[in-house]
C-alpha cells in the first residue's frame, strides 16, 4: 500500500566512553571493513582527493547503532561500491553520547576527506557546526531547516544538503486508531535533545486534533531512562514511538511497558515493527541511504554544490505490520489492513538483522 537494514563497527574506548571505531575502503566492485585505530584521523589507509586522482576520501559520523540508521549506512555503502569508484570510508559512531559526537566532527574538520556523512540530527549539527570548507551529507534527519542544517530544503544555502526521513504521522496515528479505535491518550516518550523528535512531537499534536487524540508525553535525557518514562505515562492508550534515537535504542524496554498494560505500539519506522511495533508507515532506510550516496557520487565526480542541491525525501512510505506483535500486546489487526500491508514482519525479522550484524562483526 503505497502513500502521497548493515555493519557495526569494531569496538575502542576513549577515556570513561565507549565508542565504536572502523574503516572502510570500496574499490571498484570490492567493500573491505577494517578496523580504524587512528580516531578518524586520516591515516595510513585514506588519502584525500589529489586533482586529477580518481580515489575520494569520506568520513562518515554515525550518532548511534540503531537498525534504521544501521540500514541507512549499508545503502550508502552499497551504492557507492556499485559505482566502482575508489572510495575509503572513515566510520566512526558516537553511540549516542554529544561529546562524542563533537569529539568526531572535530577530527572530521581537520582531516582531509572529500565528503563527510552524518548519519541522525545529532550528527549532522554537530558536523555542520564543525565543518565549514567541505561538503556535508546527511541521512536520517526530520526536518532539516527546523535543525538549522539547511536555509530551506529546496535551496541549502551552504556546504550541506542531504536526504530526509520525515515520516507520514497523520497516516501513522490514523492507522493506530483504524487498529484500536477505543483509543483517546496516546502516550510519547522522546528526547529532549533532539530536535527532530520535538518536531515530530508537534506534528504528532496537530494530527490528534484531526483524530480527536490526546498527545501525553514525558522526556528522556538517554536511552537508559525508556523504561521509567514510558512506565510514569501510567494513564495512556498507547504509545506512539517517534524517529527518536534515544528512545529506539531502547525500544525493547517501552515495548515491555505496553505488554504489561496489553495495550498497542505503533513506532515511526519500519524496523521497529519488527521488533514488536503492531504496525507503521514507514520508509525503507537502506533505500534512503542509497539516495545519499547518489547525491555523494554527483558531489564527488560532477562537482555538484549542495548549497543548490535540494534536499530530498523517501517518497512511498510503505504499510509493515506485526500480527505476532499485535498479538502480544492485546490487540488485533483487522483483516482489511493486513490485506494491504507491504510488508508483514515478526520478531524472526528483527533476530535475522541482529544475526547478520554479529556475522558482520567477527569477521
Amino acid at each position: 500500500m503505497k502513500l502521497g537494514s548493515l555493519g557495526i563497527p569494531t569496538e575502542a574506548r576513549t577515556g570513561n566512553r565507549t565508542v565504536l571505531r572502523a574503516g572502510a575502503t570500496l574499490a571498484v566492485a570490492a567493500l573491505a571493513l577494517t578496523a580504524c585505530g587512528n580516531g578518524g584521523n586520516e591515516g595510513e589507509g585514506g588519502s584525500g582527493n589529489d586533482a586529477g586522482s580518481e580515489s575520494y576520501s569520506i568520513g562518515v559520523s554515525q550518532y548511534v547503532t540503531h537498525p534504521s540508521l544501521d540500514a541507512a549506512r549499508t545503502g550508502f555503502e552499497k551504492k557507492l561500491e556499485e559505482s566502482g569508484l575508489d572510495i575509503s570510508l572513515d566510520v566512526q559512531n558516537a553511540q549516542g553520547d554529544q561529546s562524542t559526537a563533537n569529539t568526531i566532527a572535530g577530527t572530521f574538520a581537520s582531516a582531509d576527506h572529500d565528503l563527510i556523512l552524518a548519519i541522525a540530527t545529532p550528527s549532522a549539527q554537530t558536523a555542520a557546526q564543525a565543518v565549514t570548507d567541505t561538503p556535508i551529507l546527511f541521512t536520517a534527519v526530520t526536518d532539516p531547516p527546523s535543525a538549522n542544517l539547511v536555509e530551506s530544503n529546496e535551496a541549502p544555502g551552504g556546504n550541506v544538503t542531504g536526504t530526509s526521513d520525515a515520516n507520514p504521522v497523520l497516516e501513522q496515528l490514523t492507522l493506530l486508531k483504524e487498529i484500536d479505535p477505543d483509543v483517546k491518550r496516546v502516550g510519547i516518550v522522546y528526547s529532549s535533545g533532539e530536535t527532530n523528535s520535538e518536531i515530530q512531537v508537534q506534528w504528532a499534536k496537530e494530527a490528534a486534533e484531526e483524530l480527536d487524540l490526546e498527545i501525553v508525553e514525558s522526556t528522556v535525557s538517554n536511552s537508559s531512562e525508556v523504561q521509567q518514562a514510558a512506565n510514569s505515562l501510567s494513564d495512556v492508550d498507547a504509545f506512539y514511538v517517534p524517529t527518536d534515537n534515544a528512545v529506539v535504542s531502547a525500544l525493547e524496554s517501552l515495548i515491555g511497558v505496553a505488554r504489561d498494560r496489553q495495550i498497542p505500539v505503533v513506532p515511526a519506522e519500519g524496523d521497529s515493527v519488527a521488533r514488536g511495533g503492531v504496525a507503521t508507515y514507514g520508509i525503507q532506510y537502506e533505500k534512503l541511504g542509497e539516495q545519499t550516496a547518489d547525491m555523494a557520487i554527483r558531489i564527488l565526480t560532477e562537482d555538484a554544490d549542495p548549497a543548490s542541491m535540494p534536499v530530498e525525501t523517501y517518497a512511498e512510505p510503505e504499510l509493515y505490520v506485526n500480527p505476532d506483535a499485535a498479538e502480544a500486546l492485546g490487540v488485533e489487526i483487522p483483516q482489511s489492513i493486513l490485506d494491504e500491508a507491504d510488508h508483514v514482519v515478526s520478531a524472526d525479522d528483527a533476530e535475522a538483522t541482529e544475526d547478520a550484524e554479529g556475522e558482520g562483526d567477527s569477521e
